[in-house]
């Protein structure tokens, strides 16, 4: 009898504990803030930032595999996740893909290329520039040429060891340039690596502890779309946000589809003048979604 209601006893306290992580109740605002970026201040031509990679709970690879379609949407380009590579459900776009690869065309196989998904690797890390903002997410493409972002790590891995050892791994310091793409537009390139001497994660050892046991994952960060927002990108569509409908949307006037799937871009902010409360409508932007598209896929 102890036992069970040492058991329930357990469970009840456990469940008075709000969750480290919950995807559902994190803010757009918060959301942007888990993401880790390259990219160079506005004016900068060069610059460095300090990361540190953190281990995994269960000794796997931090580095975490996942596909996205990188496609133009109302003039941006947008990373969306692809249902079909990572999970083997159905994907508009791969569908879109594999349909121009089959004509024969030579033309439609350049049109394939923006359908098709690519790899990335995202991992968890701490930005040591902005410690204050915790737990972070680093997503990058996989280079199939061999002189990635992964391509620069795993040699300091090789030589100098575990990099993640929260109490004697090491800061990797990245070396940032603003180089010209052959479509002349600039962009941000991760020039070179380095490593730091061996150091904890964090002097603080119950921030240290802190950081190490989250159990927030790249999922509650990187928003999924839905299948028929996918299908209305595969059609030609172009899906925007439509507060009044609460979801997203395509077309125009009485022609306006509502569709489902993804999250928000904007977010309501509260203005108080004296006794008035003024809402503001506030457009989210995901800080990668520009980045450049490579151009070294194998085709």
């Amino acid at each position: 009898m102890s036992n069970i209601l040492d058991a329930v006893l357990q469970q009840y306290a456990s469940n008075k504990i709000e969750p480290k992580s919950n995807s559902n109740k994190m803010s757009q605002d918060e959301r942007l803030k888990k993401y880790f970026t390259t990219i160079l201040q506005k004016g900068d031509r060069e610059g460095q930032k300090r990361v540190r990679i953190l281990p995994t709970a269960d000794g796997t690879s931090p580095f975490k595999e996942v596909w996205f379609h990188e496609c133009q949407v109302g003039g941006r380009w947008m990373k969306i996740y692809d249902p079909g590579k990572n999970e083997g459900k159905r994907s508009p776009l791969n569908e879109v893909n594999e349909a121009l690869m089959m004509t024969g065309s030579e033309q439609d196989k350049v049109l394939a290329r923006q359908y098709k998904s690519r790899k990335f690797y995202i991992v968890k890390v701490i930005d040591q520039d902005k410690p204050e903002d915790g737990v972070k997410f680093w997503r990058f493409k996989h280079n199939y040429k061999g002189d990635g972002i992964l391509d620069k790590i795993i040699p300091i891995w090789k030589n100098k060891g575990d990099v993640t050892d929260p109490t004697v791994g090491r800061d990797l310091i990245l070396s940032l340039s603003l180089v010209k793409a052959p479509n002349g537009k600039e962009y941000t390139n991760v020039a070179s690596i380095m490593y730091d001497d061996p150091t904890p994660i964090s002097t603080d050892a119950a921030q240290q502890s802190e950081w190490t046991d989250n159990v927030m994952t790249w999922e509650d960060v990187y928003a999924k779309k839905g299948e028929e927002y996918l299908e209305a990108i595969a059609q030609g569509h172009e899906p925007r946000w439509s507060s009044e409908a609460g979801k997203y949307v395509y077309g125009d006037g009485e022609n306006t589809v509502e569709i489902s799937g993804g999250t928000s871009t904007t977010t309501k902010v509260e203005t108080v003048s004296g006794n008035t409360v003024t809402p503001t409508e506030v457009k989210i932007e995901d800080t990668q979604a520009n980045a450049k598209v490579d151009e070294d896929l194998p085709f």
